[in-house]
């Protein structure tokens, strides 16, 4: 027995000085892309023919999807709180109906191009936000100090005066009102960022690269600026994405190569970063599972160590790979092509702009009735039924994903991994049992919820979708809160003060509320979902009862 101990230490030691050569895998597939969805045929006859078809129960008043609204309303209230059941939800009055097809009719024209006439009916029923005015047309870009109007080309020129007498009142004062009032002046973004720095603001001086950067997200300079503050905080994730992000979305630009190479000089510097971590983390816990052996001569300690880092070494998409797979056989999944096909389209749509093409996306979806969803690192993002039965248009479902998408794409499972106990935080990656339930409850810091927010919001303006889809999601989680939490949204905290941020952010950076919502074509896949879940549950009392 002591032998045997003492060629177990040896073996670990080994293994100790090994670390140093391990190399971090990356494993890479293209996303291979999804064919458009033709437009759906316009009639009231077949709007209510989908709409009934998404009622579970036939024998009951059809009931429709429901638009998101800006407001929400308090639901009645219940004596004991139960899971939500589809086929008991409220009728929508004549006068909802009627607004839904105003959607419906706005989606078409937006498909067809026709861009200005969809806009003008989306503004017709959709509700401005509660605390926020009209936002104001937004002005084309300048980058000529002699475009400026005479009060901006005074401020322009007080802020010179102040850096070349060194003077930080003198200086600062006249670039924020230049940048306030004069948003579309790109080098006024740039050099209050550059003076805020000087006078140790890096905070500050992303907020204001961060806003800019919204206004004008095609402006070389502004994102090159934004992607060396970002690399300066020594946030490179962020300042890959950033960089990969304007390479995806301004292809034809004379600089996309250069940022595509910033991208990867960035992401290399996070991955070299988050090994070491890897290492370091690696070696304290492995001694300190092999001095549990010593005493207690049990081996689940230095091997569960020793199987986990090996696994972290190899990277984010080994990790998803390996419980994907055994989620897989711990869930069931829908199989129907069409639902499948759906949740696909809008997660690859959303993935092939997020800026980390060494991913294989999949998406899975889930026969569970509860609104909620998780993603594993690597790609791997599972979607449960409820998801589409329970939110109101495709936007909405698309903010959904794009969250999760941008919990992967900024690596935040992996960052809990790597940065916490080793032991602890991992065997919610690996086969150890029970990986599920705490998979979907895993914590988030307020700032990745955040971060996962503002990129998820950016994603589906990108691809096309209204930009308060994620937004409008929160509203529709409050309103079933007043009956029982959703599931996803006690594993991701927000309510009213997360609505709130959303609005001003929506706002502030200009974003387009007034695009496409994707609502009939949503009530056509609610109506099988809901038929799916029906039948499973029909499937589950006459077990019960057998």
């Amino acid at each position: 027995m002591k032998r045997n101990r003492k060629s177990l230490l040896l073996t670990l030691n080994w293994v100790l000085l090994s670390f140093g050569t391990s190399i971090l895998i990356i494993l890479t597939q293209p996303t291979a892309p999804v064919p458009a969805q033709e437009p759906a045929a316009n009639s009231q006859q077949q709007l209510r023919e989908i709409l009934q078809r998404a009622t579970p129960n036939p024998t009951e008043t059809p009931k429709p999807v429901i638009i998101p609204q800006p407001t929400p309303s308090p639901s009645p209230e219940v004596t004991e709180p139960k899971k939500p059941d589809t086929a008991t939800e409220p009728e929508l009055t004549p006068e909802e109906i009627a607004r839904q097809q105003k959607f419906i009719e706005a989606d078409k024209l937006y498909q067809a191009g026709q861009i200005v006439e969809a806009e003008k009916i989306y503004r017709e029923v959709k509700e401005p936000f509660a605390k926020t005015s009209q936002p104001q047309e937004r002005k084309a870009a300048i980058t000529d100090p002699t475009q400026l109007s005479p009060a901006g080309k005074v401020y322009w020129r007080e802020a010179e005066a102040g850096i070349e007498k060194k003077l930080e009142s003198r200086t600062l004062i006249p670039l924020q009102l230049l940048v306030e009032q004069y948003p579309e002046f790109i080098p006024g973004h740039i050099k209050f960022a550059e003076v805020l720095k000087q006078y140790n603001r890096s905070p500050q001086a992303l907020d204001i690269l961060e806003r800019g950067a919204s206004l004008y997200p095609d402006q070389p300079e502004l994102i090159k600026a934004r992607v060396t503050a970002l690399a300066e905080a020594q946030k490179w994730m962020e300042a890959s994405l950033a960089a990969r992000q304007f390479a995806i979305l301004n292809p034809k630009d004379p600089q996309a190569p250069e940022f595509a190479n910033l991208a990867d000089v960035h992401l290399k510097r996070y991955k070299s970063h988050i090994q070491a971590e890897i290492r370091g983390n690696a070696i304290a816990n492995i001694l300190t599972g092999a001095l549990g052996y010593a005493v207690s001569g049990s081996l689940l300690g230095p091997f569960s160590a020793l199987d986990s880092t090996i696994m972290l070494l190899r990277g984010e998409e080994s990790i998803g790979e390996s419980v994907a797979k055994q989620a897989k056989q711990e869930l069931k999944q829908i199989t129907d092509e069409t639902v499948v096909a759906y949740v696909d389209e809008i997660g690859q749509k959303l993935a092939k702009v997020a800026g980390r093409n060494e991913f294989k996306y999949e998406f899975f979806v889930v026969p569970q009735e509860e609104l909620n969803a998780f993603a594993l690192p690597g790609g791997k993002i599972f979607i449960n039924a409820g998801a589409i039965a329970k939110t109101n248009s495709e936007a909405e479902l698309a903010g959904l994903i794009g969250h999760e998408l941008s919990h992967v794409v900024l690596s935040h499972g992996f960052q809990l991994v790597t940065q916490g106990n080793l032991v602890a935080n991992v065997t919610q990656y690996i086969p150890l049992g029970g990986i599920i339930g705490q998979l979907s409850a895993l914590s988030y810091s307020r700032d990745m919820e955040r971060q996962a927010d503002t990129l998820g919001t950016r994603l589906i303006v990108a691809t096309g979708y209204a930009a308060d889809g994620l937004r409008n999601l929160m509203v529709t989680l409050e309103k079933q809160q007043k009956n029982a939490p959703p599931s996803w949204l006690s594993s991701h905290p927000g309510g009213s003060e997360r609505v709130s941020y959303l609005e001003d952010m929506i706002t502030n950076s200009k974003y387009n509320r007034y695009a496409y919502e994707g609502v009939e074509r949503h009530a056509q896949i609610q109506a099988k979902v809901k038929q799916i879940l029906k039948e499973k549950k029909s499937q589950e009392e006459k077990k019960q009862r057998s």
